[in-house]
């Protein structure tokens, strides 16, 4: 079952709001005692990268269910997708590492088992479900008909919550609709443009975006989004004037990566004097994870003023406990 983006919260009788937890989402089944499963939303296995998940689900004395949760890791101070990410590696011996290093943890938000059966039949099943397991892996996500504790929620994050996500309690599982909402939470930050990528045409396709770090360099956190055909046009020749500076002093842009099959992505440097703000979601090892949206540009703040300290950081296991109502993880 999948979500549909709103503006705000619905209010009213009848729904059910949860933490839109930021970690992979995952399917976990069990039939007669079998093996379990574990697949992501699009259907991929996700077992191999998560042994240790697979290990407490296999372990209970439960022959049969279907969960509907996140996968998340807890890393240092703080819930880390970066983390996640990287157990989506092809070595077992990798995996079996990291595995040791940084054990998973599933959050439990919901009961597909009987998709026929209303939400709120579904969460007293999962809630017993989960009474039965005591597993400190497995996690119970909190819910509630209080629109004023979904919103305490966000403030409680400190901003680094996805979102929130409201259900009708009576209605069944629909598997591949978007039968919840969404209320995402987006934040701004004002970013030095280090420089620019071309489209084929010759046009500016996207804004690098830079952020000094604390030894003042500025290094590459991500990029702006595609603009429209107007839009590419009136910024060539803003940008232009700008060109022929040092770009990124720290990290840089367009290097070879696992992601691009290690090929380079040529870009265009230019001189740290325009501040752009743009709006971004989620914040993964110090970067932007999702290409930005621009919003404004800035000429009133300082170039020097953009550094890293404005960035909202992943959500910290206290602030999870706090969410979850418990002392910690």
């Amino acid at each position: 079952m999948e979500a549909r983006l709103a503006g705000d919260l619905p209010v009213g009788p009848g729904w059910q709001y949860e933490p839109k937890w930021d970690g992979f989402r995952a399917i976990a089944r069990r039939a007669d005692g079998g093996p379990v499963s574990l697949t992501s939303k699009s259907g991929k296995p996700l077992a191999r990268y998560f042994p240790d998940v697979i290990a407490t689900l296999e372990a209970l004395d439960e022959p049969d269910f279907a969960l509907d949760g996140e996968l998340v890791i807890p890393i240092g101070d703080h819930l880390s997708f970066g983390a996640l990410q990287a157990r989506l590696h092809p070595a077992a011996s990798r995996v079996a590492r990291l595995v040791r290093e940084a054990p998973a943890q599933y959050v439990l938000f919901d009961w597909p088992f009987g998709t026929d059966q209303p939400l709120s039949r579904r969460r007293k099943l999962l809630e017993d479900f989960h009474r039965r397991t005591g597993s400190d892996m497995l996690i119970l996500s909190p819910a509630t008909d209080d629109v004023e504790q979904a919103h305490a929620w966000l403030r409680r994050s400190g901003g680094a919550l996805d979102g929130v996500v409201a259900k009708r309690l009576d209605e069944p599982y629909r598997a591949g609709e978007r039968a919840m909402v969404k209320v995402k939470q987006l934040r701004t930050a004002d970013c030095v443009v280090g420089g620019y990528r071309e489209t084929a045409k010759g046009e500016v396709g996207s804004l690098l975006l830079g952020l000094y770090n604390h030894e003042g360099r500025l290094d590459h956190v991500g990029f702006t989004s595609a603009f429209k055909a107007a839009e590419r046009r009136a910024l060539g020749p803003m940008l232009r004037p700008h060109c022929g500076g040092p770009g990124f002093t720290g990290d840089k842009p367009g290097g070879p990566s696992r992601w691009n099959g290690g090929e380079e992505k040529p870009w265009i440097a230019l001189r740290p004097e325009l501040v752009v703000e743009v709006i971004y979601d989620q914040i993964t090892d110090g970067r932007f994870r999702h290409g930005t949206r621009f919003h404004r540009w800035r000429p009133d703040k300082a170039p020097g003023q953009c550094d890293r300290s404005q960035l909202v950081r992943e959500l910290r296991p206290s602030q999870f406990a706090e969410i979850l109502g418990e002392a910690s993880i």
